[in-house]
């Protein structure tokens, strides 16, 4: 019996071997494809059908800095649950607030609370406990939660455009133009754009064999990052997603750059100053939002790639995954003042039923 197996098993060298010398040199122990290891034991080879862990480079790799990145992420990251959640608590709340506009805008709040939280909370836990690996299922979770959600705030960004030009162009046909429904059809757009995005792109990224390094150098699991792993040639696919991104980016932001061409018309042509200052607050903080969002998300999908360099991309990441999330609910209710009465009433309420709670007791 012994005499079959070790035949068995030269054969199975002698014709695995140079199969796998043509993706690299082939190591003593252990080499991966297409997702499964085989492993050397003794004569005897035999597969391993479970995904290896890929390791982050992240952004905690330079140890002179690395608690004060540490200390800035965690700030970010729970300053960005409190105001989001804050707005969508005041927007649900107040009924001054219970427009079509600040219907999307608590939308606009809960996607940011949900794909910040699919990267950074694992980037903390990761510190704390000196571990960077993240499994197979782990990254594809990971990767399809991403995408979906910055494809539907992609989406929902430009659409918000559409309500800004009907409220300012067309103010008399604001109620029909921008009615419950058309605002529900509006959200369901965005979710069907996002989630189409992660269903289409992560089985097709998540397929490649990975046989080389299994190091990410990247905080997440962002397809180019996850693509420079990959074996096979990958040329034709990039070519896919960066049709799609562009897609999906230009589409929207041409909607925005529409919308706001007529609306600067409208607003030049109109004779009330105080109209014409309270457009431009409402439109500039919209403006700002998408500035910052369509820019870093441009340069990581839009830019050919010999123009990117691994720290630049993290630092672009950083700006559009991590900081826009904080930034977008501070842009709209510092610069708004429907937003900071509703607050100041919130507190007010507050302070009111503390008095009464002290009173009785």
């Amino acid at each position: 019996m012994s005499v079959i197996l070790k035949g068995a098993s030269d054969t199975f060298v002698k014709n695995v071997k140079p199969a796998i010398a043509l993706l690299g040199d082939y190591p003593k122990d252990k080499d991966v494809i297409l997702g499964h290891s085989i492993t050397v034991m003794g004569s005897v080879e035999v597969y391993n059908t479970s995904y290896a862990d890929f390791i982050f480079m992240g952004l905690f790799n330079r140890k002179d800095i690395s608690g004060l990145l540490f200390a800035i992420i965690s700030i970010i990251f729970f300053t960005a649950l409190i105001a989001n959640g804050v707005m969508i608590f005041l927007i649900h709340t107040d009924s001054r607030l219970h427009t079509p506009m600040y219907f999307l805008l608590s939308h606009l709040s809960f996607i940011d609370l949900m794909y910040i939280s699919t990267i950074v909370p694992k980037m903390l836990v990761d510190y704390l406990l000196g571990q960077r690996a993240i499994s197979f299922m782990g990254c594809t979770a990971q990767h399809f939660l991403y995408l979906t959600f910055v494809g539907a705030e992609f989406f929902l960004l430009g659409l918000m455009a559409y309500d800004r030009y009907v409220a300012i162009c067309k103010p008399l046909h604001y109620p029909v133009l921008m009615s419950c429904r058309v605002c529900w059809m509006i959200i369901a757009g965005s979710w069907f754009g996002g989630s189409l995005d992660g269903f289409l792109l992560t089985p097709i990224t998540m397929s490649f064999p990975f046989c080389n390094s299994r190091e990410i150098n990247h905080f997440f699991c962002e397809a180019p990052a996850v693509l420079h792993l990959a074996c096979a040639d990958t040329a034709i696919y990039e070519t896919v997603m960066y049709v799609c991104c562009v897609l999906m980016l230009l589409i929207p932001f041409s909607v925005v750059i529409a919308s706001y061409a007529l609306i600067l018309t409208t607003v030049h042509h109109m004779s009330s100053v105080e109209g014409r200052k309270k457009a431009f607050a409402t439109c500039s903080s919209h403006m700002t939002v998408v500035t910052l969002f369509y820019g870093a998300a441009m340069y990581t999908y839009m830019l050919p790639h010999s123009y990117h360099r691994p720290a630049q991309d993290k630092v672009f990441s950083v700006f559009y995954t991590i900081l826009t999330p904080m930034l977008n609910p501070l842009i709209y209710s510092l610069r708004n003042k429907d937003v900071t009465g509703a607050l100041k009433r919130a507190l007010g309420r507050f302070k009111c039923t503390q008095r009464v709670s002290g009173e009785m007791f």
